[in-house]
């Protein structure tokens, strides 16, 4: 029997939001250059107050959400389960997903209050990526949030490795494994 995707992805979703950064501006706010580094909310908020956000780039982010984006770039049937917060990120984070073709287990109508996870990613003129990244409301992502129909409708199962490092998120990935194999979806 076809399998709808073949993708379905879980992981941290987050909004990247790029600008373009000149050396001296690790310098002046202490950020160690060409590191991806977790910050809390408020050290995000104090670099988000020092740069242009008119001139920045915004764009559906996380290392799975990444790949499902690229599944259907190249002509794929993705999903991606994750979790954004009721706010202005989220929504335009649904609607970046919409537009990348990918479907997904979230409803604009249903989402939590909270905060959507974002990652700066700074950029220098030598064409180095620096990024800090608050993982907001995603790291409270648990089995809750896994869509078990999209993945045993899917070919392979793709599980972001960050989610290891919080006990839901770890949870999450053995389950989702869990339907994977006995689905008969591949898990990579």
């Amino acid at each position: 029997m076809a399998k709808k995707y073949d993708v379905a992805g879980i992981g941290n979703a987050l909004v990247d939001i790029e600008f373009t950064v000149q050396e001296q501006f690790f310098l002046d706010n202490q950020v160690e250059k060409g590191m991806m580094t977790l910050v809390d909310e408020e050290r995000q908020n104090a670099l988000m107050q020092v740069i242009n956000t008119e001139e920045a780039k915004k764009q559906c982010g996380g290392s799975a959400a990444n790949s499902v984006i690229a599944v259907s770039q190249f002509g794929g049937r993705s999903f991606y389960s994750c979790k954004v917060a009721d706010d202005a990120l989220g929504r335009f984070f649904v609607e970046d997903m919409k537009e990348s073709g990918v479907d997904h287990n979230l409803n604009v109508q249903q989402l939590e209050k909270g905060i959507t996870g974002k990652c700066l990613v700074m950029v220098t003129p030598d064409a180095e990526r620096t990024m800090n990244t608050f993982l907001g409301i995603t790291q409270d992502y648990s089995v809750s949030d896994v869509s078990e129909a999209a993945i045993k409708d899917a070919k392979y199962l793709y599980m972001e490795g960050y989610l290891v490092t919080s006990p839901n998120g770890k949870e999450a990935m053995l389950h989702a494994k869990r339907v994977a194999e006995a689905a008969g979806t591949k898990v990579r």
